[in-house]
């Protein structure tokens, strides 16, 4: 079974920045766009950003272009989400996901499978 694993969550104030990692399998990394998806408690899970490594395209959801940077190293099939000038609303749980290359639609329904998530904590 496939499997997604990440890190790197944690607290920091407002301001601050975090990297998040997600590490997959080569056959994943090689076959799926990897995505990284925001949940407030309570609340479904959205896309914040998008990066299919096979031809290096990425997505920004609009709340957060400019300050999150989505990246991939093949040699690690690991993809980072650099998060710069966090505000307390980019607080809760962080999902990478595999994403099917060939569907389209919203997000959600591309997913092939999700990572286990990380917490992140924003105080203000």
């Amino acid at each position: 079974q496939e499997q997604l694993v990440e890190s790197g969550g944690g607290s920091v104030q407002a301001g601050g920045s975090l990297r998040l990692s997600c590490v997959a399998s080569r056959l994943t990394f090689l076959n799926n766009c990897i995505g990284w998806f925001h949940q407030h408690p309570g609340k479904e899970r959205e896309e914040v950003a998008e990066i299919c490594p096979t031809n290096g395209r990425t997505y920004y959801d609009g709340s957060v272009k400019g300050r999150f940077t989505i990246s991939q190293d093949g040699a690690k099939n690991t993809v980072y989400l650099q998060m710069n000038s966090l505000k307390p609303e980019d607080a809760g749980v962080y999902y990478c996901a595999a994403l099917d290359v060939f569907l389209s639609g919203q997000p959600q329904d591309r997913v092939d499978y999700w990572g286990q998530g990380t917490q992140v904590t924003v105080s203000s």
